[in-house]
């Protein structure tokens, strides 16, 4: 997969996901793995499998729990399993990395805006690409995991705030503030929950947000939006860009195996009309 380093996807079927994150072979729920697993026998392989509720099991737990760092574009990332079943990246987002520091290469050192940015992948390579970038995140822990990740990456000193705070005051308060970045990355939740306890669903809230995204966009602002969810299409992202030259595709993986892993949409505009 380009731009990943250390990361394989090994099977995907029947619900479920195999993959191999440097040292660790984890095995864990997919919605978007359909179709049977097409390699029963690598499954033998997982040393990490989430049961659900919060549970893990397996021989390589007690030193996952730890944390382990795996590379992944370009980058040195810690992982660890967390109670949702997640180990603390989205390796599809990497496949994104490469038009990301092109964007980044053309303006020069521009201003962008990641929000929902959960634990720094694209953030580090915005800034390793020379942007300065506004990393927005809910959720506290997550903003000390992407610092941390910064700081094992040699970038605690790069242009990046920090800033925990719901995705929509934070637009809001900007635009009066006048300022305007460009470029915005964005990967919103389905539903959830902000600072504060304000809900978040993504047929509702994801309109509105754009509609603001977009008067904070410098002129040739570049915007990327990607979103794990089956209650859009990519089409249905592209209509609410409404915006021309907008690329529309699948977030997915393929796996050694063959096996194909759905994870969601993405829509991106190079710059703004």
């Amino acid at each position: 997969m380009p731009g990943v380093d250390d990361y394989e996807l090994i099977d995907a079927g029947d619900g479920r996901r195999l993959e191999r994150f440097g040292p660790h072979v984890v095995d864990r729920p997919a919605p978007g793995a359909i179709g049977p697993r097409r390699r029963a026998d690598r499954w033998l392989e997982a040393d990490i499998t989430f049961e659900g509720d919060g549970r893990w099991s397996g021989p390589g737990l007690p030193a996952a729990r730890d944390g382990w760092t795996t590379r992944i574009g370009d980058l040195d990332l810690d992982l660890r399993p967390t109670d949702a079943g997640q180990v603390g990246v989205f390796p599809e987002h990497a496949a994104m990395l490469p038009w990301l520091r092109e964007r980044v290469q053309a303006l020069g050192t521009p201003s962008v805006l990641h929000l929902f940015a959960s634990t720094g992948l694209t953030t580090l390579a915005l800034a390793r690409a020379g942007a300065s970038v506004a990393h927005v995140d809910a959720a506290r822990s997550a903003i000390a995991w992407a610092r941390r990740n910064a700081a094992r990456n040699d970038l605690a000193d790069a242009p990046i705030r920090w800033l925990i705070d719901d995705a929509g005051s934070f637009v809001a308060r900007e635009l009066r503030r006048g300022r305007r970045y460009g470029g915005v990355v964005l990967d919103p939740p389905t539903y959830g929950h902000g600072v504060g306890g304000r809900p978040w669903r993504i047929e509702s809230d994801l309109p509105p947000l754009l509609d603001d995204i977009r008067r904070l966009c410098a002129p040739d602002a570049f915007l990327l939006l990607t979103a794990h969810t089956d209650r859009l299409a990519a089409s249905d992202l592209g209509r609410i860009l409404g915006s021309r030259g907008v690329e529309t595709g699948e977030l997915a993986l393929t796996a050694r195996s063959g096996g194909v892993l759905r994870l969601g949409v993405y829509a991106r505009l190079a710059r703004q009309p």
